[in-house]
């Protein structure tokens, strides 16, 4: 059975990035030895899903962001890359995860966008939410669910307070509303 689980960090005030795509305001987290039960999410997951501004926003890190997983990007630009682990996606969502499914995948970790993130809620796809809210107030840029967002009731399956402020909220879809 495939599950996908969005893991994200969001703002207080519900955004995942300044409105030019940047995320320099993560850095307030940096902790040395505290990594959000970041490692251990990683290694739960065979593949990961992200939308091309959050594929070119990795690009600019050191390094690859996603090593060792299979990165299917969405786009409908003519995106290109030289690493054998990243896969350019046009088909709409439904299509391109069964095709997705089909290659064995069963834990995949859906990145972002706001755009992506919509389209996967307009079907109903996202299994799990693991949602970092960072205490900052950012006042604007790409929201977490961009309007219009289908309504969606959650089960709480777990929640963590860390002692940089963050608090990560695990849930579960258990269906509409």
């Amino acid at each position: 059975m495939t599950k996908i689980t969005l893991y994200i960090a969001a703002s207080l005030d519900g955004y995942i990035a300044r409105s030019d795509g940047g995320i320099d305001w993560l850095s307030i987290l940096d902790i040395e030895g505290e990594d959000y039960g970041y490692t251990d999410f990683y290694e739960s997951i065979d593949a990961i899903m992200l939308g091309s501004k959050t594929y070119q926003v990795g690009l600019g890190f050191d390094k690859w962001p996603y090593p060792d997983k299979k990165s299917f990007v969405f786009t409908h630009r003519h995106l290109q890359s030289d690493r054998q682990d990243v896969v350019f996606v046009s088909d709409p969502v439904k299509p391109a995860l069964a095709n997705i499914k089909a290659q064995g995948y069963e834990n995949i970790w859906l990145v972002g966008g706001g755009a992506l993130i919509n389209s996967f809620l307009q079907h109903s796809l996202i299994d799990e939410y693991i949602i970092s809210t960072i205490p900052i107030i950012l006042g604007g840029g790409i929201q977490l669910f961009p309007p219009p967002s289908p309504k969606e009731k959650l089960e709480l399956i777990n929640s963590k307070q860390y002692s940089s402020g963050l608090l990560q909220a695990h849930y579960r879809r258990t269906g509409k509303v």
